[in-house]
């Protein structure tokens, strides 16, 4: 005997029939749209849930014939790091994924290394309406005034990439960066020997606005304050982001002092490699971040010995869905959806994915 209730028993026409409603009643209860008393309401939702009804979102959609429009707000990827290719591929597989819901996604994307071309983007999105933003808030400031415009228009915005928890953000899809940092520290602990020096390598035009650079720092020091380990931790910023740049100052640091570890703390860790290859230093222990091609030569050659990686792909795409769900399907979207935080050597780096 079949089960009356079962989900693929129902559907809109024996909704209606129990509450002794029409359909088209069900379906502005089902679209969320205005008159339908309380108690009729109440009713519907009740036998709904009571039967676990799955709406067919397509024919939602077609029947509501409404349009999401999300803006996506990352950088560019450029000359020096391919990083930010990964989440557009994700992003846009996802929006392949629900287009067919309605959902428009157009991308606004910056320069990492250049602060107004973040807020010219911010500019261009607040001119248009939109439901809902993906942001990866390189720039504080400057996010804030994002932040505050879209507090005023009431529109959600999801964060990847990177955090700032002290704002109102729908949410946070991406690596815990002081636990990062944190592990950083803990894998140069097995290759450093008592009272070597390790070097902290920070490579950013905008270094003192790039907060996530800061907080892997910050977690990476607290692990040896934490653990009494006795290393003396060195550490250098160099703003100037070209090849010749980064091996001029490496030069200089590595003549003032004896360096046995560096420790990279974004994806131009493949530059450090190729100033430890070219400099006949293989010796020097090298980890940094991020799952790219010219990351992956340099580890295969044993110059950089550990990558740190967080799916930067997984997180556009849950970046977008989470808009989605919150959306169109007007479901809870979780507020923080941290992504795991994965070694890759050269042993294992064939089988990874980002």
């Amino acid at each position: 005997m079949k089960n009356e209730g079962a989900p693929s028993q129902v559907g809109v026409k024996e909704i209606a029939k129990r509450a002794n409603v029409s359909i088209g009643t069900v379906d502005r209860v089902l679209n969320n749209r205005t008159g339908v008393a309380v108690k009729t309401r109440e009713k519907i939702l009740k036998i709904i849930k009571d039967l676990d009804y799955q709406p067919n979102m397509m024919a939602r959609r077609l029947a509501s014939k409404r349009t999401w429009k999300l803006a996506v707000l990352i950088p560019a990827a450029s000359g020096e790091t391919g990083y930010w290719d990964a989440p557009l591929n994700g992003i846009r597989q996802a929006a392949a994924e629900v287009r067919d819901f309605g959902v428009i996604v157009n991308e606004f994307l910056f320069d990492q290394n250049d602060k107004s071309t973040f807020s010219a983007r911010v500019n261009q999105i607040m001119k248009q309406e939109f439901h809902g933003i993906l942001c990866a808030p390189m720039f504080e400031e400057e996010t804030n005034k994002l932040v505050k415009k879209c507090g005023t228009k009431n529109i959600p915005f999801v964060f990847i990439n990177s955090d700032m928890d002290h704002m109102q953000r729908l949410s946070y899809i991406g690596p815990d960066l002081y636990q990062s940092g944190y592990l950083g520290a803990h894998l140069v602990h097995y290759i450093l020997r008592e009272k070597q020096q390790v070097l902290i390598v920070n490579i950013s035009k905008e270094m003192d606005l790039h907060h996530h650079l800061l907080k892997k720092e910050e977690g990476f020091r607290a692990y040896f304050d934490n653990n009494g380990v006795n290393a003396k931790i060195l550490k250098t910023d160099i703003r100037q982001t070209d090849y010749r740049s980064v091996k001029n100052k490496l030069n200089r640091v590595l003549k003032e002092h004896e360096v046995q570890v560096i420790f990279v703390t974004n994806s131009r860790v493949s530059t450090v490699g190729k100033f430890l290859e070219e400099t006949g230093k293989p010796d020097i222990k090298l980890l940094g971040y991020d799952f790219l091609p010219e990351n992956i030569e340099y580890l295969k050659k044993s110059f950089i010995d550990f990558l740190i990686c967080q799916k930067p792909q997984e997180q556009g795409h849950k970046g977008i869905m989470a808009l989605y769900n919150y959306l169109v399907l007007g479901k809870q979207v979780d507020m923080v959806q941290h992504m795991p935080i994965d070694i890759i050597t050269k042993e294992n780096y064939r089988n990874y994915r980002n």
